[in-house]
């Protein structure tokens, strides 16, 4: 184990999309674990959306950020967390943390099942789509799913998840034909369609001509309202993100006809995935089966290195990942 932690920190608010320039590495001593504690050196780190909501004002200035993480116990003074034991923390983006037994999550032994996955597929990413499908949606067997933002790593999985329940027709939006290809070649997608190449409801009319039951949102803005108008009676929107206000908060507000949600008796609901994490053991009773049987993958992004997590994050902001985007660190 090295002598040095590194840690990310945020110092200054950024307006529009953030930089490099916005964040600095610091370097420290290792810290030392206290009674009732564990130290732990971290392997993958996620970055995720949610990050540039909160360099808005939810993470503190000049001090290490968080995010999830998955980790090695390398000393112990607790016997709740065992050395060597691997931990889910949200002590993220530093490369040591000190850590209470109720701050983690002992991952479980699923043999055959990679290590990166319980940040992707199984974890708050496949989390967040699974409860968005099952628990908001409800989805029924035969139903008819677009998903916005489709080749990041909730919607690969919301795509994915939908076709092993039994979904219809799934469509899903993204930016850049390779990225529409990746969909329909890879991550089971019946159609998908370039945001970026046309209005979006004469797009999602041409890839879903006869409408949607169910519409999972990462983007918000005129996918959103796109969607609305494409809803059948009795159809659910699925609010889990708005990457298109992210870095643009002054964009015009959606525009949809209010009047089709009464007439057309539909359901538009936001969520939190922290309010479902009830849900993480039905989860991987759904999806490890299918991730040993080849049936699901983990669509992933993977860089290397914890000195590339600033730049794994603006990459990630400016859509050059295919699914979930985690870095790992350097062998």
């Amino acid at each position: 184990m090295t002598e040095t932690a590194l840690t990310v920190q945020q110092t200054a608010r950024p307006a529009g999309f953030p930089t490099a320039g916005h964040f600095r590495f610091a370097e420290s001593p290792v810290p030392e674990p206290v009674p009732g504690t564990a130290l732990v050196e971290n392997l993958l780190w996620s970055v995720d959306p949610y990050h540039r909501e909160m360099m808005d004002g939810d993470f503190p200035l000049n001090a290490p950020l968080e995010g999830r993480t998955l980790g090695r116990v390398v000393a112990s003074r607790t016997p709740a967390l065992p050395e060597c034991e691997v931990v889910f923390h949200r002590r993220g983006w530093r490369t040591h943390a000190v850590v209470r037994p109720e701050e983690t999550r002992r991952l479980p032994h699923h043999p055959g099942v990679p290590l990166t996955a319980y940040l992707s597929v199984l974890g708050g990413t496949g989390l967040t789509a699974y409860v968005a499908l099952t628990r908001i949606a409800r989805l029924r067997e035969g139903e008819d799913v677009f998903v916005s933002g489709a080749a990041g790593g909730v919607g690969t999985a919301a795509g994915r998840f939908a076709r092993l329940l039994g979904a219809g027709r799934v469509t899903g939006s993204a930016g850049g034909a390779d990225k529409v290809e990746y969909l329909t070649e890879q991550a089971g997608y019946d159609a998908a369609f370039d945001y970026r190449s046309g209005p979006v409801a004469g797009l999602l009319a041409q890839a879903a001509p006869t409408g949607i039951d169910v519409f999972v949102d990462n983007v918000g803005g005129e996918q959103l309202g796109a969607a609305i108008g494409a809803l059948r009676e009795r159809g659910r929107v699925v609010r889990v993100g708005t990457i298109s206000q992210y870095n643009t908060p002054d964009a015009p507000p959606v525009v949809f006809n209010h009047a089709d949600v009464v007439e057309q008796s539909l359901r538009i609901e936001g969520f939190l995935v922290k309010d479902h994490l009830d849900a993480q053991e039905e989860l991987y009773d759904f999806a490890v089966p299918h991730l040993r049987s080849g049936a699901l993958t983990a669509d992933e992004t993977v860089v290397e290195g914890f000195e590339r997590i600033v730049e794994a994050f603006l990459l990630m902001l400016r859509g050059g990942n295919t699914g979930k985007i985690l870095v790992r660190a350097a062998a």
